[in-house]
């Protein structure tokens, strides 16, 4: 008999939560509502929520709506945004991630003291991600982007350097580019740099890779956009070869091989636990 264990530390984050309950509520309220972008990276709970009526549109659109209601998702937008729904007279239900609100906050606030010096405010994250996309906008476009350590290169080291994280991005990477800044900057110079990495999605991490080893194959369950999918599974393969990446549960179209008695499914933070609760029914019917 094979045993299937649900992972609880895997699933939707506080943010995509807060978001994916924000939507739910307004449009039992209105059967218009539009959301900047999809509410979460993962192609079968989008489908559940526009067969609710969420409809998903770009920022081009955006700028042609008018008097319309639109959430605004847990990644966080530029002031940009908020400037082009005040002019178009559309009702913004923001569910921006608090944790990403704050970092929001703590960059436009950095901006405003350095704006008038050469000091060069970095943030470490993903170029072109919806959150460091909004985090930039805090700057008025002139935060630097660093997403690898080749990076580096287009920074002066003669001058002050301010650095913050995107809140997704891993504990050891930001130490590594921290550590390379550290040990390149000129003499005197003042380098500061500030965690802003969110623990929530960090402490999964090892969570997961305890999870990992305690069974026999893995099946990991995430969205193919999602970047947090994509390096927590290679993370849990790294701890046990015998991790499949799925989308959906019926991908899965065999038994387990023999000897596999303990079989383990988790995901992302934008996997939902009802998908999950999906591919461990699937697993249970092939093997019954």
């Amino acid at each position: 008999m094979v045993e299937i264990e649900i992972d609880k530390s895997s699933g939707f984050c506080f943010g995509v939560v807060n978001a994916i309950e924000s939507a739910e509520r307004e449009l039992k309220k209105d059967e218009s509502l539009y959301s900047l972008g999809d509410l979460v990276h993962n192609n079968l709970e989008m489908k559940r929520l526009k067969g609710a009526g969420l409809k998903t549109i770009n920022h081009e659109e955006l700028a042609t709506l008018q008097n319309k209601t639109v959430l605004l998702r847990a990644h966080g937008e530029p002031p940009s945004t908020y400037l082009i729904a005040r002019q178009n007279n559309i009702k913004i239900v923001d569910a921006t991630c608090p944790v990403v609100l704050h970092l929001q906050k703590r960059i436009k606030d950095c901006y405003e003291d350095i704006k008038d010096t050469d000091a060069q405010l970095v943030i470490y994250g993903k170029k072109g991600h919806a959150e460091v996309n909004g985090l930039v906008g805090q700057t008025a476009g002139t935060a630097i982007v660093i997403e690898k350590m080749e990076d580096l290169e287009r920074l002066d080291f003669q001058k002050e350097i301010i650095l913050f994280s995107q809140t997704t991005k891993p504990l050891d990477g930001f130490g590594e580019i921290v550590e390379t800044i550290k040990s390149r900057i000129a003499e005197g110079v003042q380098f500061r740099y500030f965690d802003t990495i969110c623990r929530q999605v960090t402490n999964r991490l090892p969570k997961i890779k305890e999870f990992a080893a305690a069974h026999d194959l893995i099946y990991f369950v995430a969205g193919e956009q999602s970047s947090n999918g994509k390096f927590l599974f290679e993370e849990c393969r790294k701890t046990n070869p015998n991790t499949i990446f799925i989308s959906e549960s019926s991908e899965i179209e065999k038994p387990m091989p023999d000897g596999v008695q303990k079989v383990g499914v988790c995901g992302a933070t934008s996997t939902p636990k009802w998908l999950m609760e999906e591919v461990a029914e699937r697993i249970r019917s092939l093997n019954s």
